[in-house]
């Protein structure tokens, strides 16, 4: 009879593409390895894993073991977890993932922060381009800025975050006055090519809550927020980009803010749990770290003179 021993080692080997990368991640000699799987196959009484070529591949019985493995593996973390929770105790695989730069400069902290107050859970980060389009329930949190995902998804927002339109004063001063929207169609305009949105279509609404929509043609774009950062402090021309990330360039003058009676569409910072991860007390006891970091907004205080 399998166990829940014999199904862990298997989805370990069936999640690595040799018998080395199995040792390794098993913290045991490769030998160890090849011993454990014949005796697991002997058992099973069939063929698990087809080692004929340089990569390892599941037969047909090997690909039946690795889902079972993957439920059984579930259902045993999700009655730890309930465990813990009855307990108020915060334990087991913290994952959470969230964009580069809002990730690397405001949520590592709070991992770290985690990690230190509770020994008894581990984490990992996972940085990411596009963290909306990762699967939520292969993580407990995955940080997004802007609008939310799937319906079915829990959804809670965790600061707010206006988008500015800005340039450096050094492409404002020799570049003609911009007093409405329409205006910039006579601007170089750079774009962040990023979340599959379609970044030409700049839309604002005005003081008396009218509206305006322009078509950019972006002179330089970028998928990369960083970079297009860059070449606005440079005076390429004109950008949106989050409060977050240009609330300290604004305050110290290297960017200045354009139209500032008309407003963007927001891109509030937001947190998207699936649903069997947004009931655990370690993702509770993370998101209340973090929403207890973003308030105030520590963009706006640091930027504050």
């Amino acid at each position: 009879m399998l166990t829940s021993e014999d199904l862990a080692f298997f989805s370990i080997l069936a999640g690595s593409n040799s018998l080395a990368e199995s040792a390794r991640k098993l913290n045991v000699t490769p030998p160890a390895v090849t011993q454990r799987l014949r005796a697991l196959e002997e058992k099973v009484g069939v063929r698990l894993i087809d080692r004929s070529g340089p990569r390892l591949r599941l037969t047909e019985e090997g690909s039946l073991v690795a889902s079972h493995s993957v439920i059984v593996s579930n259902a045993i973390e999700s009655l730890s977890e309930a465990l813990a929770d009855r307990r108020g105790s915060v334990r087991g695989h913290l994952r959470i993932a969230a964009p580069h730069g809002f990730g690397r400069t405001y949520v590592a902290p709070v991992v770290d922060a985690f990690a230190r107050d509770h020994s008894g859970a581990t984490a990992t980060l996972q940085l990411s381009d596009h963290p909306a389009a990762l699967l939520v329930d292969s993580y407990d949190v995955v940080i997004h800025i802007g609008a939310p995902g799937h319906l079915d998804q829990i959804v809670t927002t965790l600061a707010p975050n206006p988008r500015i339109l800005c340039a450096s004063p050094k492409y404002l001063d020799s570049a003609t006055p911009i007093s409405v929207p329409t205006d910039l169609a006579r601007h170089r305009c750079l774009a962040v090519r990023e979340n599959d949105e379609d970044v030409t279509l700049w839309r604002f609404k005005g003081p008396r809550q009218e509206t305006a929509t322009v078509r950019i043609d972006p002179v330089m774009s970028s998928n990369d927020g960083a970079v297009i950062r860059e070449w606005a402090i440079a005076g390429q021309g004109l950008m949106i980009r989050s409060e977050w990330n240009v609330a300290a360039d604004i305050s110290e003058g290297r960017l200045r803010q354009v139209l500032p009676n008309w407003t963007l569409p927001p891109a509030d910072i937001v947190a998207m749990l699936g649903s069997r991860h947004g009931r655990s007390a370690r993702t509770a006891a993370f998101l209340a770290m973090l929403r207890q970091s973003l308030k105030p907004p520590p963009w706006l205080v640091a930027s504050t003179p």
